[in-house]
């Protein structure tokens, strides 16, 4: 059977106010705060999910809470916007005047994958976009029972990504010929990527910018970008398919949720492969995902060391249903 990535897994982003970043997120997005656990590599920062009801792969939009964070300045080599899956034109109009409500500031503008799409970003100028599904071969999530935002025009995952890079050629050829990406087509500065069923929840856009300075990261802006693998066994496949291309990558960590490999494309975008499983219940029952602070085993020994070192998530306030 032919190695193919089946989509995006989560984007994993920057924040300095994760009491506000969670607000916004939960409440004014109507997402589900799935797993509110610590950054395995830095464990004084916050790494927050948020996702669909279950946490599925494929929804999920995460941070890290690294409160002295500079603030994000976009150029090439970076994740400069992330396309979030809603469904239909009338979802799309439900959100617009949402965010009329609230004092949002958006644009209604085409995707580059040929649909209506939303932009807007959140406080700290993390640049998002709501686009139509209703045509997806890729699954979307299921819509969180809690959320503020009805079923209907409730966010169901991920649905694209925008790279900017400074040439196409590099970019395109890890894409492509490591990873196995189809090259659907260009307009403009950009060109179309897809991987697994393709169209939304499994495209990538590459948005080729040379005159633009070095992207520097921080705030509003966004760590990795990660893609999806179905089994253990595949995802070490892919370790192995990635080294011999001769590209840098990590070996395979146990992240427990998941398992994980990174490695940065010529371009400078941090890329990780993520499996599919274990999944967020795997340490918390599924109607209490996210209410207390998840450890992995490994760090369940450091506990009280690691809560002593956290800033307190104060409650956010509610956004009233429209």
């Amino acid at each position: 059977m032919a190695l193919e990535l089946s989509g995006l897994h989560h984007v994993t982003a920057i924040t300095a106010h994760a009491p506000e970043n969670l607000a916004f997120y939960t409440e004014t997005l109507g997402l589900r705060l799935v797993k509110k656990t610590v950054n395995q590599d830095d464990v004084s920062a916050y790494h927050l999910f948020y996702a669909d009801e279950l946490g599925s792969a494929g929804t999920e939009v995460t941070f890290f809470d690294w409160a002295m964070a500079a603030p994000n300045h976009p150029g090439r080599g970076e994740v400069s916007a992330v396309a979030l899956r809603v469904s239909g034109s009338e979802a799309l109009n439900w959100w617009a005047t949402r965010f009329d409500g609230l004092d949002i500031p958006y644009r209604v503008m085409t995707h580059p994958t040929g649909g209506e799409m939303v932009a807007f970003t959140d406080a700290e100028g993390q640049r998002l976009q709501l686009v139509d599904d209703s045509t997806a071969r890729v699954p979307g999530g299921r819509p969180w029972a809690g959320s503020s935002v009805p079923e209907e025009q409730a966010i169901r995952g991920l649905g694209a990504v925008t790279l900017t890079v400074g040439r196409l050629e590099s970019t395109e050829h890890v894409l492509v010929d490591v990873l196995g990406f189809r090259k659907t087509g260009e307009q403009g500065s950009m060109a179309l990527f897809e991987t697994g069923a393709g169209g939304i929840g499994a495209t990538v856009v590459v948005d080729v910018q040379p005159a633009l300075p070095r992207a520097r990261q921080g705030r509003g802006g966004v760590h990795h970008i990660a893609f999806r693998t179905p089994t253990f066994e595949e995802h070490e496949e892919w370790q192995r398919r990635i080294a011999a291309a001769g590209i840098n990558v990590t070996p395979v960590i146990d992240r427990f949720y998941f398992h994980s490999i990174y490695f940065r494309e010529p371009g400078g975008v941090l890329f990780e492969i993520a499996t599919d499983g274990p999944g967020f219940a795997t340490d918390e029952d599924p109607a209490h995902l996210g209410e207390s602070l998840a450890l992995p085993p490994f760090l369940e020994p450091h506990r009280a060391q690691i809560e002593a070192g956290l800033r307190p998530l104060t409650s956010p306030t509610t956004v009233a249903d429209d």
